[in-house]
């Protein structure tokens, strides 16, 4: 059974909508617990008035935030699904769900060519939205998730060496920390996501689904990566500033850490702030037309992160 191209269409359109102004819960319910924990004044302020803004955007179902980002695609897709048309089909759906959300959302057009200026006025353009692929093996669905990211500020990367170690990896996210509360380069309280390893591309890439992909509290699965998540959370509410840069303690809602295997003479490191909107959503397509949505996208799954050749299955035997 083919999974018609309207549904796609329909459930890439409505996941617009529910990404710019729903907060995922996994989100508000983290900004809760920091706000109980806050002790500046002012950074108390802002988590307080950043919850009545939610509850004001969702009440009159408009963006939660004036600047609606960079809306961007990832397209998780069942080995055994297949699609009306095809998956060209599927990235013309994506693309004219986009343009249509922009106008009825709405959406700021944010989109530019970047030597010429030029625009349509609907986010779509060369290379826009981007949409981003994996697999899943032993499924007939189509998972799709909107995320609708910063892409001005906020991000950062530096080729470490191995013997900077996991001491290099510490100061480069502080120092990053650091500079964007004092010059104003993200909206923090901030899901971090760090990607460390891969090639300069895949490690860029690799951040920023570990920010926008992974809900508040998600570990790691390697309990020695968890740790050090749980450390740079901690030391990244530690530098002294909370909420939009005042004095506090509320500088990082959560931090996310993905691997890459690497070139054996470096460490890339990347940085990505997803900021205090975080801007998500995702629906699933079942092969008889059902879509289903959620804020938890659930990309990172055993075979997304498979270390080898093969990857875990019911049948997989290890020798």
């Amino acid at each position: 059974m083919s999974i018609r191209i309207d549904r796609v269409e329909a459930a890439a359109y409505e996941i617009m909508s529910r990404a710019a102004i729903d907060i995922p819960e996994d989100y508000e319910r983290g900004i809760k617990q920091m706000r109980q924990a806050e002790t500046g004044k002012l950074a108390r302020f802002v988590l307080h008035a950043m919850e009545e803004n939610w509850e004001a955007a969702g009440k009159d179902r408009r963006p939660m935030c004036a600047d609606t980002g960079l809306p961007r695609y990832y397209v998780k897709v069942g080995n055994e699904a297949r699609v009306e048309n095809g998956f060209v089909a599927v990235e013309r759906a994506l693309r004219w769900a986009t343009a249509r959300a922009t106008v009825d959302v709405p959406l700021r057009p944010n989109r530019v060519h970047p030597l010429w200026r030029t625009e349509h006025n609907n986010n779509v353009g060369i290379n826009a939205p981007e949409i981003e692929w994996t697999f899943e093996p032993d499924a007939d669905w189509i998972d799709i998730t909107t995320v609708h990211k910063g892409g001005l500020f906020g991000t950062d990367y530096r080729m470490l060496f191995p013997g900077d170690g996991i001491d290099g990896i510490k100061r480069f996210v502080l120092d990053g920390l650091i500079a964007f509360g004092k010059r104003g380069l993200a909206c923090q309280p901030a899901i971090v996501g760090i990607g460390i390893g891969g090639s300069k591309d895949t490690c860029m890439q690799l951040g920023k689904q570990a920010a926008c992909l992974r809900i508040v509290g998600d570990r790691n699965p390697d309990p020695r990566i968890a740790e050090l998540e749980l450390e740079l959370k901690k030391l990244g509410n530690s530098i002294g500033m909370g909420a939009m840069g005042f004095v506090g303690s509320s500088m990082v809602v959560d931090c996310h850490i993905e691997v890459g295997y690497t070139h054996t003479g470096g460490m890339p490191v990347s940085m990505h702030t997803f900021c205090l909107s975080s801007r998500r959503a995702t629906a699933r397509i079942h092969a008889d037309g059902r879509i289903e949505y959620r804020t938890d996208p659930q990309w990172f799954t055993p075979y997304l992160r498979r270390e080898t050749v093969e990857w875990p299955t019911k049948t997989t035997v290890t020798i």
